[in-house]
């Protein structure tokens, strides 16, 4: 399979902890694209209220997402992440939450539209600004409630995101210019990504090391991704 699949999807599951689940709808697919879906308690319902974070559909997600609690709403984290953002929002009747300063997304989303700034409503999720560049074009929040750290594109774990002996890497584009400032110490217990799967333990270990390693381990990564594309 490409970089990139739209046929059959298959739900695999990723990311299990208390609270949370993540999946990936096409695992034999390169980009790996990961979905995530958070619960938070909420204190006037029986059930929790679900968040679900760039995602991807595929067939049993509902029950996947009804083990959580109650769909609340779907976050955009990155401006080329619409994925079925709109098409489950609306099986759900519930809104897609975009940042307020990002562009070019909600005109493009076929359901109702909610903006949050550093907040993302009462998630207890701060959010904030990864990147926001005209070149390359790229808009990329990222989220963190003290405990899950939630990186759409600037981390992943898919094969070409990472150097030797990474568990997640910075991603090809940024491996010269990487996040540092925003992205290093918060501490996080674990580290969801919008490519492939998070790192559950160690996870403050693993983004630090990522950042630092982000220049140094560049060319190694340049060199393995050109051998995977003309195949020797």
């Amino acid at each position: 399979m490409g970089m990139k699949s739209d046929g059959d999807a298959d739900l695999h599951e990723i990311d299990r902890f208390d609270g949370g689940v993540g999946w990936i709808a096409y695992p034999d697919e390169t980009m790996e694209r990961a979905s995530h879906a958070v619960a938070v308690p909420n204190e006037e319902s029986e059930t929790d209220d679900v968040w679900v974070f760039d995602p991807v559909d595929a067939p049993e997600l509902d029950e996947l997402l009804a083990e959580l609690g109650s769909v609340t709403g779907v976050v955009v984290g990155l401006d080329r992440h619409k994925r079925d953002s709109a098409a489950i929002a609306t099986r759900h009747d519930v809104a897609v939450w975009v940042p307020e300063w990002m562009t070019g997304v909600a005109a493009e989303l076929d359901a109702p539209v909610e903006r949050f700034g550093d907040r993302l409503a009462d998630t207890g999720f701060e959010a904030f600004r990864i990147r926001d560049s005209s070149l390359p074009p790229w808009q990329e929040a990222g989220f963190f409630d003290g405990e899950t750290l939630i990186v759409p594109e600037s981390l992943g774990s898919s094969s070409y995101f990472r150097g030797d002996r990474e568990r997640i890497g910075v991603h090809p584009m940024l491996r010269l210019t990487p996040p540092t400032t925003v992205l290093s110490g918060l501490n996080p217990d674990r580290v969801l990504v919008g490519h492939g799967v998070g790192v559950l333990d160690d996870a403050a270990i693993a983004v630090e090391d990522a950042l630092s390693n982000s220049r140094g381990k560049a060319p190694g990564l340049y060199a393995k991704t050109l051998r995977s594309v003309i195949g020797i």
